[in-house]
């Protein structure tokens, strides 16, 4: 009887700790965008993915890498409390590339509990006149 009681209070101790787990959780407004058309001339475009932390612990990005080194990304360093907001902004350089469409990711690596997240950037650059 002490030993059934005793693993019952281990179990429900255990349940109880697994629910009361803090995660911080990272939502963005959208993780795809599309530049559309610009010129050669204009090689540069940029965008601003915002996000919000939507969980119950701050959140932290610790890592965001392009696909290719004519994207840059750059992200709020600062830790993001619960309800709170962020930018990843990303530059796409079209400097020396061949006109045309083009499309790229960014992964973002935080400690959300969905680790990784994928951004992506689409657009079509046409040849300066």
């Amino acid at each position: 009887m002490k030993k059934t009681l005793l693993l019952t209070i281990v179990l429900l101790t255990g349940v109880v700790s697994a629910y009361a787990q803090k995660y911080a959780e990272i939502k963005f407004e959208t993780t795809v965008h599309d530049f559309g058309t610009f010129s050669e001339s204009a090689p540069k475009v940029t965008y601003d993915f915002k996000f919000t932390n939507v969980g119950n612990s701050p959140l932290v990005i610790n890592q965001a890498i392009a696909s290719c080194g004519c994207t840059i990304p750059e992200y709020t360093k600062a830790p993001i409390e619960p309800g709170k907001s962020g930018v990843v902004r990303v530059t796409y350089n079209g400097t020396g590339k061949y006109p045309g469409p083009f499309s790229k990711s960014i992964t973002i690596r935080s400690n959300a509990k969905s680790e990784l997240v994928r951004l992506y950037i689409k657009g079509d650059m046409k040849e300066k006149q």
